[in-house]
């Protein structure tokens, strides 16, 4: 079978296909018919796959392939709402050899917070969370009934957004389970699914070109040519479409309130059950309470979160220099701010939109002086899944609790031990034999 049809069906819908191609893929490297890669210092702690949306359609299958291919220093995978790419993940990663963590986001209520807006832009009350550093996509007992209700509200928000877009988009319309579900293999709908939906939908309509930019030209309110030059010859899941129809003063768009998310008390308590760390996911700094980031952050602190993700493009890949150097300057208060109350700083690119860079330019001379702080973020995510994983003995384990009480404590040894151990690293015997001697005792065997 040809190198390239192997790598497209990393991101078939049948897991046992994805599986089947990775282990002939490796094959062809330890045989010599593929040049060995070469190991590098770069990662993505927040990538998305295609069990919620991936821009690029991957895999955790195909993630993990081209994070090793490519000499990342580690992966880490997210979606929203759901578990089912994190063993896919850690199975795939393994037979790599590639250090790998899995997270979920999601949306969140927090009360103190009902006037004021934080991450989520328009919407006073909501807040993105991201649960870092999941053991397994088997959710523990105390998080299924929360999750369940994610997933579910997550599905009943879609119904009714598509149906107020049907009336509205009308002779086009689409159904969830007929036209979303199928363009993502476990059936966790995304606005981005709907979006190529309704532009398929759009095109199963009007045949002739010049019929469906009319129809979008006057749905969007847009001119002619624009719309011509926004399709492409294929379904894609525009801005400009997601912008008038789903976003803030879209017709498809419903004002979230108390009751639309789970609360912020619920989504971390499951996320903590599952042996996984609660992260603010910092926006950008110019929401009114980012702009009071050290009582937003102690806020959060006091709700139990553990860290925080970045996504730094949102912060320094900006053309217009007055709104960079702001940007620049929020930015550096955040990684302070983390680094006064102890918080691992997770760094990465959602990879959620067609054309996202799959790695942050971490050369970048505006993101320089942060590099520190990136890479001990990404060592201590990894030190915590490893040492989740292997013994149950994580960042929120009654071990390391009962070892090392302040999260500075917790911080810095599990960044040491992420930093030391590569995942495929004999020494992990010699942590399982020191576990008994505590945190300082696994550091010293593996000096010695």
């Amino acid at each position: 079978m040809e190198l390239a049809e192997l790598v497209a069906q990393l991101d078939a819908y049948d897991g046992a296909q994805r599986q089947g191609a990775l282990q002939q893929l490796v094959g062809l490297e330890q045989s010599g018919d593929l040049a060995p890669a070469q190991p590098g210092e770069g990662f993505n702690l927040h990538a998305h796959t295609f069990f919620s949306y991936s821009g690029a359609g991957y895999s955790p299958t195909h993630l993990a392939w081209r994070a090793h291919r490519q000499g990342w220093w580690a992966l880490g995978t997210v979606d929203f709402d759901v578990l089912d790419g994190v063993g896919e993940t850690f199975s795939a990663a393994d037979l790599l050899g590639l250090r790998a963590a899995a997270g979920i986001e999601t949306r969140v209520y927090v009360p103190e917070l009902a006037e004021a807006e934080s991450n989520s832009p328009g919407e006073p009350g909501i807040m993105y969370l991201v649960g870092v550093g999941l053991a397994s996509s088997s959710p523990a007992a105390g998080a299924v009934d929360t999750l369940t209700d994610m997933r579910s509200r997550a599905q009943s928000r879609n119904r009714e957004m598509i149906a107020r877009i049907n009336a509205y988009l009308a002779p086009v319309s689409i159904d969830l389970e007929r036209d979303a579900a199928p363009l993502t293999p476990a059936g966790n709908v995304t606005e981005r699914h709907i979006l190529v939906a309704y532009d398929a939908a759009a095109r199963r309509r009007y045949h002739r070109r010049s019929d469906l930019v009319a129809f979008w030209a006057d749905r969007l309110g847009m001119p002619l040519e624009d719309v011509d030059a926004m399709l492409g010859d294929t379904p894609y899941p525009h801005d400009a479409i997601r912008n008038r129809l789903m976003k803030r003063g879209g017709v498809g768009y419903s004002q979230p309130d108390a009751g639309t998310f789970p609360s912020l008390c619920d989504v971390v308590q499951a996320t903590v059950a599952c042996g996984a760390v609660p992260t603010y996911a910092f926006l950008d700094g110019s929401s009114g309470a980012e702009s009071r980031l050290e009582e937003l952050l102690e806020l959060m602190v006091d709700h139990g979160i553990g860290g925080m993700t970045i996504i730094p493009d949102r912060n320094w890949n900006i053309s217009d220099p007055a709104t960079k150097a702001a940007r620049l300057a929020d930015l550096s208060r955040a990684m302070q701010l983390a680094e006064a109350l102890s918080l691992p700083v997770l760094a990465g690119t959602e990879m959620n939109k067609p054309g996202q860079r799959e790695m942050d330019d971490f050369d970048a001379v505006e993101l320089r002086p942060h590099w520190p702080a990136f890479k001990r973020g990404a060592a201590w995510l990894w030190g915590h899944t490893a040492m989740a994983r292997r013994f149950g003995c994580g960042h929120q384990s009654s071990w390391a609790r009962g070892w090392m009480p302040s999260r500075s404590a917790r911080l810095g040894f599990f960044a040491a031990l992420g930093s030391s151990l590569a995942a495929n690293d004999p020494r992990w015997e010699q942590v399982e034999q020191a576990l008994v001697q505590g945190p300082e005792g696994i550091l010293a065997a593996l000096t010695h």
